[in-house]
């Protein structure tokens, strides 16, 4: 059995999460599975009883089948897996994707904010963002209300591309508002998830995902959010993966700018022009900004 279809199992072996099958997964060494592989592997009896039942199970192989006829899936040990995004703390194991894959291989930015954002973040993302297109960058984002709709619109309406990545399946709309936004991602850039495709969507599953956003990504931008937020979240770990963190400067007087001055504060780059600078955000002194 090729690894990809057994860590598809994995995922859908009740009693296996993340954890169990990274532990797993991190004693695969050869491109196939087979019995002798697992027997050997050192697992507490109860993990490896239910990684045998995974690889017998033939109702997987149905759903598997029925997986791969619905999106495309990219394992951590398929060449198409990028590898910026291989190299961060706890990495997906399997993504599920509708669109251009080989956009994971681009230079991508992320582009993160307040989900009740202002104007001021839309006149930010719409003079940025052409800007960011021409300079070869594919624009990423969460698809969720304010900023992260504001980015993937922004860089459709120039004729960039765009990748979403989304705290559910792929088979549904969050928000459902988001339903037409979504299906132009998928004929226009990259929708991704680490979520098998009919998981609904839950409020832990984005602070996951936004470990994803960041460690695509080699720069993160943070236009307008609250100092207790996702997009400072996924500012943190853009940090802790060495990553470029940019942020857009507000009034002292707005609450949606306390986030990204709060990050100016603790040596992000202020964004003034319009022109992001080259150097590199030194954070070997900060340490974590902000607790997740």
């Amino acid at each position: 059995m090729n690894i990809k279809e057994f860590l598809l199992r994995l995922k859908l072996q009740k009693g296996i999460g993340y954890v169990k099958m990274l532990q797993i997964a991190s004693q695969l060494d050869t491109d196939e599975v087979d019995i002798e592989n697992l027997e050997q592997m050192q697992l507490s009896f109860d993990l490896r009883e239910k990684a045998l039942n995974a690889y017998h199970n033939d109702d997987y192989k149905r759903t598997i089948d029925r997986i791969n006829a619905q999106c495309k899936v990219v394992s951590f040990f398929d060449d198409e897996y990028p590898e910026k995004l291989r190299q961060i703390y706890q990495p997906p194991l399997i993504l599920f994707a509708r669109g251009d894959v080989s956009l994971m291989q681009k230079n991508i930015i992320t582009i993160v904010g307040a989900r009740a954002a202002t104007v001021y973040s839309q006149n930010v993302i719409t003079e940025l963002t052409p800007k960011l297109i021409k300079q070869g960058y594919v624009v990423a984002s969460g698809l969720a209300k304010g900023v992260d709709k504001m980015a993937h619109e922004a860089s459709l309406a120039n004729n960039g591309k765009t990748i979403a990545v989304i705290g559910n399946g792929l088979n549904h709309y969050y928000p459902a508002e988001n339903q037409n936004l979504q299906n132009e991602i998928i004929e226009s850039g990259l929708l991704l998830s680490e979520y098998l495709p009919d998981t609904p969507p839950r409020p832990f599953r984005f602070p996951e995902r936004n470990r994803i956003l960041a460690g695509l990504s080699q720069s993160v931008i943070v236009t307008e959010a609250r100092e207790q937020s996702g997009s400072l979240i996924t500012a943190n770990l853009a940090l802790q993966e060495n990553r470029d963190v940019y942020a857009v400067p507000g009034p002292i007087t707005s609450n949606l700018s306390k986030g990204p001055n709060k990050l100016i504060e603790a040596g992000a780059t202020p964004i003034v022009d319009f022109n992001l600078k080259t150097e590199r955000f030194d954070n070997s002194n900060t340490g974590i900004l902000f607790s997740s």
